[in-house]
């Protein structure tokens, strides 16, 4: 285990999901069961949009302005977007220690998922950054090697799953698209601190690739090297 003390915890996102007021704007997580039973009964959408809140447990949960931004990729996981650490069955949250890092890893990403659905070239995605906090024990894996194969999540998968079980709250390692920087992959939402929206960016497809970065606050663009 290793202290992770991060200042600033950068995690960029997609800017077309929009806030759910449940964890927005009620302040006992104790509540939001009963309370999406209730809604659903008119409203069958309800718990569609605001996911399974069965997948974090009520002292874990966090609530108030941005909290959507925590909550969301625990209670809207699935198998179809597993992870490094995850199947699917269980959410992420996933930051890096710079800027760069997290544009960089979500760049490499969202081009795979481009290139799956065969896009064509000249699109582009608009994404934000959110910058949080981190001052947690984390299991460090910086030094393991297979945590770090750029072709295959089965073994940090496995490793996840087992770490998550054991109760830590995330796990610590280098990251794989962004040489010398680290990321923190966090199994639960109150293991981060509620993010401020920072910069947005568009991101390029050429067709094979992300291949350039705008950001579209400071009007700078950056080329992503091979």
């Amino acid at each position: 285990m290793v202290r992770v003390r991060w200042r600033r915890a950068f995690r960029l996102i997609r800017s077309i999901f929009p806030p759910i007021d449940l964890f927005e704007d009620i302040a006992d997580p104790r509540d939001w069961e009963a309370l999406v039973s209730l809604e659903s009964k008119t409203n069958p959408r309800v718990r569609e949009h605001i996911g399974r809140l069965d997948l974090v447990p009520v002292e874990r949960r966090v609530s108030g302005t941005g909290a959507s931004l925590v909550m969301a990729p625990f209670v809207h996981c699935s198998t179809d977007r597993p992870g490094r650490f995850s199947n699917g069955t269980y959410g992420v949250y996933s930051v890096g220690n710079e800027e760069e890092v997290a544009i960089r890893e979500v760049a490499f990403h969202h081009g795979r998922a481009m290139a799956a659905s065969s896009t064509d070239p000249g699109w582009h995605s608009q994404f934000r950054m959110l910058v949080g906090a981190l001052d947690r024990e984390l299991v460090d894996l910086t030094g393991d090697v297979q945590a770090h194969d750029p072709d295959s999540w089965t073994y940090p998968q496995q490793r996840g799953a087992e770490q998550r079980a054991r109760g830590a709250d995330g796990i610590l390692y280098n990251s794989v698209r962004s040489p010398g920087g680290r990321c923190a992959a966090l199994f639960w939402p109150d293991a981060v601190s509620i993010p401020v929206q920072g910069d947005h960016y568009k991101m390029h497809w050429d067709g094979r690739r992300v291949d350039r970065v705008h950001n579209l606050n400071t009007r700078q663009e950056y080329e992503l090297a091979l």
